[in-house]
């Protein structure tokens, strides 16, 4: 057997089998074991998105009163200017060998590293829900038609219950049975979505206009912008999550590669947004959109539109649920990834129950999908800048720190947080809250007097937490040693000692490993 071949067949033994647990936390992956590539960063975005949670985000624009074409164009600009928001956050994984929120420890400390695990949480609490809300309605619509069972709060339940223990049981083996059931989604829904042409042709309108009547907040441009967030919502969730599949990535990958696979993945995303664009007019007005959809597809698209949904379903729950998994396993080490998959998971669950039995899901869907891009947007901009000054330098090792129940390191800063980073984020996420119009949960007090009522959050932000954060890193320069050997890029420095690595005498459990200790200091 020639070299090639049998480097080739170690490869393949590198990969472990669909149906093996996954072993790894969130601590770094072995550069024997990166066995994806950016293709397959690709597929488990697009796959993790071309599902009905998705769909339903896409069915927003026309729910909010835009015509088809306003639709669609507040689609397309959500979609490409949360794409090119997102593409840097794939280049943190192979680098780090981790997941976004703990290498987010290199900027904002190996303990103020929290924040990300904050918006994991919140993300995957939502979209996890979204994918369960989505797909057990359009169980229940399936059967209330097809069968004529009578709906109820019970039998969503229960179709609640079964679905979110599928997406666990998933979640549960890992990685590369997520990237089995995302590798088929990216194909099968696909292909389902483009036959809703044939299926609707006789009943689509090109020209459905509701009218100036229908805006929900009362003229084109809020609701244009507001319909471009909810839209722009859907890419920037994955900014906590990137770093979860790229870390199985090998770090010598370039840049270019992995930009393109995120922005690429994002712009495949079109073909369930505008699916829910196109199909939200032929419902316009009704209560609950999958079970209105249902009842007007024909019969035999009425059967794959459950097959969409289902697989679907699977797809962005365990997407959502598995990061969230790795990452409050690190925050409470007394969890393991599957022990705290499954507390995320229930938690997750109670939420589906409350907010769609209890609550409107329209209202409950818009707070969570703006508290995501409220907060999350200016976390990014804070990682991306940083990445551009530290010249994508970072110590695989050192943002595990914390994790490994140690103190000290590179990133140890002041007691484990980096206050710039801190400092420059949480007033942009205030001031994003402040300026939001997302009805009706999160309408911020300056919402309505700025900007004719314009949502203007998403550039408060982001434009905040950049001035701020640069403007920190000028007054109150960085250690040298964070930088690597090249330096820092158009930031200054000062010089400084690495503080040592030791065991942290308040944590109980070390589960990712250990180092050795670096050498002595603190940051002055």
């Amino acid at each position: 057997m020639s070299g090639p071949e049998l480097a080739g067949l170690a490869a393949e033994q590198r990969r472990p089998r669909v149906t093996e647990i996954e072993q790894h936390g969130i601590d770094t992956i072995p550069a024997a074991e990166r066995s994806s590539g950016p293709f397959d960063l690709f597929r488990i975005q697009f796959g993790g998105a071309n599902t009905f949670a998705t769909v339903i985000l896409g069915t927003f624009p026309v729910l909010l009163g835009l015509s088809l074409p306003q639709a669609v164009a507040a689609t397309l600009l959500g979609v490409v200017v949360g794409a090119l928001i997102l593409m840097p956050m794939g280049l943190f994984g192979p680098r780090t060998g981790t997941n976004n929120a703990v290498s987010s420890g290199a900027h904002f400390g190996v303990r103020g590293r929290v924040v990300g695990s904050f918006l994991s949480l919140l993300t995957a609490i939502a979209f996890y829900s979204i994918s369960v809300w989505v797909s057990g309605d359009a169980i229940v619509g399936a059967a209330t038609r097809l069968f004529g069972v009578a709906d109820s709060d019970l039998l969503r339940g229960v179709i609640y219950a079964v679905l979110g223990a599928l997406v666990i049981v998933v979640v549960v083996y890992g990685y590369q049975f997520m990237l089995l059931v995302n590798k088929i989604v990216v194909v099968g829904n696909t292909v389902l979505m483009l036959l809703g042409i044939v299926a609707y042709a006789s009943l689509f309108d090109f020209g459905y206009d509701p009218g100036p009547d229908a805006y929900a907040l009362g003229s084109f441009w809020p609701t244009f912008i507001l319909s471009a967030l909810i839209v722009m919502g859907n890419p920037i969730s994955f900014g906590a999550f990137l770093g979860d599949w790229s870390r199985y990535i090998p770090a010598g990958t370039s840049a270019p590669k992995l930009l393109s696979a995120t922005f690429l993945g994002q712009l495949a995303t079109l073909v369930p947004f505008l699916f829910g664009v196109g199909t939200a007019t032929l419902v316009a007005g009704e209560v609950d959109y999958v079970v209105a959809l249902i009842q007007v597809s024909p019969i035999w698209y009425a059967w794959l539109l459950v097959v969409v949904a289902f697989l679907g379903g699977m797809s962005t729950g365990v997407t959502s649920l598995y990061g969230t998994g790795l990452d409050f396993s690190s925050v409470f080490p007394r969890l393991s990834r599957v022990q705290a998959s499954l507390f995320i998971g229930a938690l997750a669950f109670v939420f589906i129950l409350v907010g769609r039995l209890a609550f409107d899901l329209l209202g409950s869907v818009n707070a969570f999908i703006g508290a995501i891009v409220i907060c999350t947007t200016p976390w990014m901009i804070i990682m991306m800048l940083g990445y551009v000054v530290r010249r994508g330098h970072y110590s695989a090792e050192d943002v595990q720190v914390f994790n490994q129940g140690r103190t000290g390191g590179l990133y140890w800063f002041s007691d484990g947080v980096n206050w710039r980073g801190m400092v420059a984020w949480i007033p942009a996420a205030v001031a994003g809250l402040l300026f939001a119009n997302y009805p009706p949960l999160i309408v911020g007090p300056f919402s309505a007097s700025v900007a004719g009522g314009i949502d203007v959050s998403l550039p408060v932000s982001l434009g905040l937490a950049a001035v701020i954060y640069l403007a920190l890193l000028f007054a109150f320069p960085e250690p040298r040693y964070v930088f690597g050997p090249q330096g820092p890029r158009w930031v200054p420095a000062r010089d400084g000692e690495v503080p040592p690595v030791t065991d942290d005498p308040r944590a109980s459990t070390h589960r990712a490993g250990r180092r050795t200790p670096t050498s002595a200091g603190m940051e002055k």
